[in-house]
């Protein structure tokens, strides 16, 4: 006789797919809080996207800079809206994975081709730059608590770094990650508002009144194109939350009465007001106060004072630590599907262990050897985290939706398509140029 799921719909799983669902990180454990999505999604957003965003400020000029960052604020707002609202538009069905959606919207096969290939990038991808944020935070600290200390090389910060992301892969899903998260979301608007408020003190005290300049940061034009392009993509990379919304949601319990939508939804707009309230003061007191002699990290720009600035830096270690498992666990729960549904392997400890410590190994390796912090998220930030942040979400509820059209659901849809369509085409440009231009002068290893 089939047993009945928590949405009082007749459960058809087999006992062997009930035991696989209840060992993959994602399907494991549905008992989570509205809070949790909240933290989450700061944890997930309000990272290594933050800090260098004064950066991308700088590179775009104030009239296009405050435009994109609120354009892209808006537009990311709506289609996070829109993959909650999605997640059980079906009745009796869970898209618990970006996906899984993707292959309702666009077929088994395609769908598949086009979400995981995308969504795997940005994980990756943003995996590997918190590993060079966070042993680039490290050696700041280092620096800023010994500074008559011999430099010791950025690739064993990042080594250090990655120690702890090997023991943290153990834990088996988003809610066994709750307390990591909540430490990193509150260390993460703790930082946000050191960035902006310890720059308004170095502006007080008249150490950056006569550098200040806000024109072009070179006298190339070509230099210019190319930097404004690698800061359209600094700034999606800010934005890269849907790529974990669903996987997130699918934690949350649900009933025909209180459906997971509810709570998930009430936890998203918290963490986006979290967001707003972090991102707009560091991108634009950042920039106002440090001109165009900002860093691509700000923290790295701020020198007073100085047990402020130490103790910012460690923050976005712990921070960092925490984004990296809430980006790394849809990935493990990909891999481990895989080997166990189609590969048949049995579910064990082993193999959690060889999977993930495999992935902690490769992310730390190609960190070290690319440590470029500004130049990896202009390129990853246009070419993977753009399509699932800003237009793949508006593609899909065309398809499902099918709003009229011309109409206005139609109409936004199609403006956010555009918009994040340009935003693929072109940051990725602007990022390897960055990317290219850093690697002239950079020993690997160093």
């Amino acid at each position: 006789m089939a047993s009945v799921d928590e949405k009082g719909v007749n459960d058809v799983r087999t006992k062997e797919e009930k035991a696989i669902d209840e060992w993959l990180p994602i399907t494991s454990d549905r008992n989570a809080k509205w809070w949790y999505s909240t933290m989450h999604n700061v944890t997930a957003m309000v990272g290594a996207g933050v800090l260098c965003l004064p950066y991308a400020i700088s590179q775009m000029g104030w009239g296009p800079g405050v435009t994109v960052m609120l354009l892209s604020w808006i537009i990311t707002f709506y289609t996070i809206w829109q993959m909650v609202e999605m997640h059980e538009m079906i009745p009796g069905k869970r898209f618990d994975r970006y996906h899984e959606l993707g292959q309702y919207a666009f077929g088994e096969k395609l769908g598949l081709w086009i979400v995981v290939p995308q969504q795997i990038i940005v994980e990756v991808s943003t995996c590997i730059i918190y590993m060079v944020t966070g042993g680039k935070s490290l050696k700041k600290f280092q620096e800023i608590l010994f500074p008559n200390v011999k430099p010791i090389k950025l690739t064993y910060f990042i080594m250090i770094f990655s120690t702890i992301e090997f023991i943290l892969s153990l834990l088996p899903n988003f809610n066994s990650l709750s307390s990591v998260s909540s430490v990193a979301a509150v260390l993460s608007i703790t930082y946000s508002f050191i960035a902006w408020t310890a720059s308004l003190k170095e502006h007080a005290i008249g150490s950056t009144t006569q550098l200040v300049s806000y024109g072009t940061r070179s006298d190339k034009t070509s230099d210019n194109v190319f930097m404004f392009l690698s800061a359209l993509g600094n700034v999606a990379f800010s934005y890269a939350g849907h790529n974990v919304v669903l996987e997130i949601q699918a934690t949350i319990p649900s009933t025909p009465q209180n459906p997971s939508k509810k709570a998930m939804w009430k936890g998203v707009f918290t963490a986006y007001v979290i967001v707003a309230i972090c991102y707009l003061p560091v991108a634009f007191i950042g920039y106002w106060v440090f001109g165009n002699g900002v860093d691509d990290n700000i923290l790295l720009t701020l020198h007073r004072p100085t047990w402020l600035v130490a103790a910012a830096n460690i923050f976005v270690v712990v921070h960092v630590i925490g984004s990296y498992q809430v980006y790394a666990m849809p990935v493990f729960d990909m891999i481990e599907t895989y080997a166990v549904k189609l590969m048949k392997y049995k579910p064990s400890f082993i193999l959690r262990l060889f999977v993930r410590m495999v992935f902690v190994a490769f992310t730390l390796f190609v960190g070290m050897t690319f440590p470029f912090f500004g130049g990896l998220m202009g390129f990853f930030g246009g070419f993977a985290l753009a399509p699932t942040s800003y237009y793949l979400p508006c593609i899909i509820w065309l398809i499902l939706k099918k709003p009229k059209r011309f109409g206005l659901s139609w109409t936004i849809n199609w403006v956010c398509i555009i918009v994040g369509v340009l935003l693929t085409l072109l940051s990725p440009i602007g990022g390897m140029w960055s990317i290219i231009k850093s690697a002239k002068s950079y020993h690997f290893y160093q």
